[in-house]
Order: C-alpha cells, then sequence, then structure tokens
C-alpha cells in the first residue's frame, strides 16, 4: 500500500497546487504522510455527513473540491462544527485533502467533468489566460428548453433543479459549460459567441444585465444549475484518474465516489405569490 505523501504527490500533479488562486485554501488538511492508503473517498463538500460516510466506509483518504476552512482559523476545537470534522477524521485516522481552483483550471478539470456528464464535445477552454471554463458543441442542434431537460436528466438531483432564462425554443449549436458559480465570466462568455451558457450561481443581476445585452446583441440562453451538481461530476473524473494512477503503480487502491447531495438547499416551493 502506498504512504499518503505518495498519493498526495500523484494528486498535486494532477492538480498542481500553485495553479489555485491566492485566496483559495488548497492542499493537505489533516494526516500523517507516512501513513499507509488503501481506501479513497472523493466529494465535493467536508461537512459532518461526508466526514460519518468516510469513517463508516474505513477511508484513510478523504478528497473534497471544497475547503473546509476557506477563510482561515485560529482553532479546530470540537465545539465548532469545522472543528469537530477535524477530529472525527483523526480519531479515526483520516486525512484529509482538498483540490479547488487548482482542480478548476486542470486539464482536464472541473468544467471537463461537466461537459462530460452532459455529453457535450469540449472544443477549448472558455478562459485561455487560466484555463477556466469549457466551450462545447452539441452533436446535433436542440433548442434551450431541450438543452436545460439534458442537464435535469444528467446532473444530480437538488431542490433548486434547472432554472432558464431565454427563449425556449432558441436553437443551440455552440455553449459554454463552467462548473461552479459562474456568472464572473459573462465577459468571456459573449466573447466566445456561444449560443447558450450553463454554470451555477447566477445572480439577479448579471442575469438580467446579460439578457438585456442579448436583447441588442444576440440571443443567450442562460442554464443555471445548483452549485453542488455542477462540481460533482468532478469526483466521478478524479475518482478514475486516481484508479489509472493506482493501476500504474500497482497500489490496488479502492477508490469510492461519494453520492450524498450536500447541497445547502432543502426543498423548493412555488405559489402564485404576493399581489404586485
Amino acid at each position: 500500500m502506498p504512504r499518503l505523501s505518495e498519493v498526495i504527490a500523484e494528486l498535486d500533479a494532477l492538480w498542481p497546487p500553485e495553479r489555485a488562486e491566492s485566496w483559495d485554501a488548497v492542499g493537505t488538511v489533516c494526516g500523517d504522510p507516512d501513513a499507509e492508503v488503501s481506501r479513497v473517498l472523493f466529494a465535493v463538500d467536508p461537512v459532518q455527513e461526508i466526514a460519518d460516510e468516510a469513517i463508516a466506509l474505513g477511508a484513510d483518504l478523504l478528497v473534497t473540491h471544497h475547503p473546509l476552512y476557506l477563510r482561515g482559523t485560529t482553532t479546530v476545537a470540537a465545539g465548532h462544527f469545522k472543528g469537530r470534522v477535524v477530529h472525527g477524521l483523526i480519531k479515526h485516522d483520516i486525512a484529509l485533502h482538498v483540490a479547488h481552483t487548482n482542480a478548476d483550471t486542470a486539464d482536464p478539470g472541473v468544467s471537463d467533468a461537466l461537459a462530460g456528464a452532459l455529453d457535450l464535445r469540449v472544443t477549448g477552454p472558455l478562459v485561455a489566460e487560466n484555463n477556466l471554463g469549457r466551450i462545447c458543441e452539441l452533436d446535433r442542434p436542440e433548442t434551450l428548453a431541450e438543452f436545460a431537460a439534458r442537464a435535469a436528466a444528467r446532473l444530480p438531483a437538488t431542490a433548486q433543479g434547472i432554472r432558464v432564462a431565454g427563449d425556449p425554443d432558441m436553437i443551440l449549436r455552440r455553449v459554454a459549460v463552467s462548473g461552479g458559480s459562474g456568472d464572473s465570466l459573462f465577459d468571456a462568455v459573449r466573447a466566445a459567441g456561444v449560443d447558450a451558457y450553463l454554470t451555477a450561481d447566477l445572480r439577479h443581476h448579471p442575469v438580467s444585465e446579460a439578457t438585456q445585452r442579448a436583447a441588442r446583441s444576440g440571443p443567450l440562453g442562460l442554464v443555471d444549475a445548483a452549485h453542488w451538481a455542477t462540481e460533482w461530476p468532478w469526483c466521478e473524473q478524479a475518482a478514475a484518474q486516481l484508479d489509472e494512477i493506482s493501476d500504474r503503480h500497482g497500489w490496488d487502491l479502492r477508490v469510492h465516489v461519494s453520492t450524498t447531495v450536500t447541497d445547502p438547499w432543502s426543498s423548493h416551493h412555488t405559489s402564485p405569490g404576493a399581489p404586485n
């Protein structure tokens, strides 16, 4: 069995930590470099449910996309919910490793996994300078409504579901995708000349401005999925990459992907609404 330090070296080669944004917190949160690793669990969020799953699975390493301490901390006391995660993992000899924006900019990265889940053909990055997002082509033209239905069928189900802005009957041939929060990339989307953009966490004002601009410069369909749902496919991609590494080295690692939905929204309601 490999040591943790050997596995982490391979993960850092896949997602170099120096490619992370300066504000990010990536790398190994806890774990003994000399400990042996036989079972690995991939997940999006390092929350208590996932830590409990890693413990029940008998994992030696938990790899998550989102950081546990993105904004830093001065304590890992178990009186805090994040501290309890750390205490539980250490008590059961489970290491925690994070690949966040360094996985976003990798090749393949988070947006490649999203494109793959939607069965799209990637033609290049949306933002070439840092390899963010992907420009993709559809196998055949389809309407915005059909594309949204494709996303709803291929991505994990969440309370939010899929939101759409634009003419549902508009025809799409080229689309852009970006896993996670993507409304900061609208300038790149417009420059790419795509017919639609699928991402997550789209806010009112950027969407309003994008649709108003599209009314003057040409239609742009917007498809907004849950943040967790757009990044979960990366877990499957990353697990497959580690499986290949394990086979190459003869490590015989057992690699798992959590299917626990850790999207924070729990329900969705519709109503006639209050009178204007």
